[in-house]
């Protein structure tokens, strides 16, 4: 399968992950792999009630600080995990995930066990 390809269908898998688990999930997002990596761009995260959150300082905080430890949470489920490792057929590491909420956007590097050989 080409790389493209399985950029799709991994976007896929962790766009149904993050609604299963938030509610809601991203409305676009873009996966690149670079030697063990996964980096998925995420935008159109926020639910409505995080839309109106967002208008305070103080919400934007909560937002940062709940969707970044929520999403490291998530991916602990080893059920999870095996639906990343399927599709791209290494093992699980870690992840490293941060979220601007000005911009809607996410980002979440997925760490793998070895050079998944699909850079694009």
């Amino acid at each position: 399968m080409s790389a493209t390809r399985l950029a799709h269908e991994f976007s896929n898998v962790v766009r149904e992950i993050r609604k299963k688990h938030t509610g809601k999930g991203p409305e676009e997002i873009i996966t690149r792999f670079c030697g063990p990596w996964a980096i998925s761009e995420m935008k159109g995260n926020l639910t409505n009630l995080e839309k109106f959150m967002s208008q305070s300082d103080e919400g934007k905080r909560m937002i940062h600080q709940t969707r970044t430890a929520f999403v490291k949470k998530i991916y602990e489920e080893r059920e999870v995990v095996a639906a990343l490792e399927k599709v791209v057929n290494a093992t699980f590491v870690t992840l490293f995930s941060d979220f601007n909420v000005e911009m809607d956007v996410a980002m979440t590097v997925f760490v793998f066990d070895r050079p998944l050989g699909l850079d694009s």
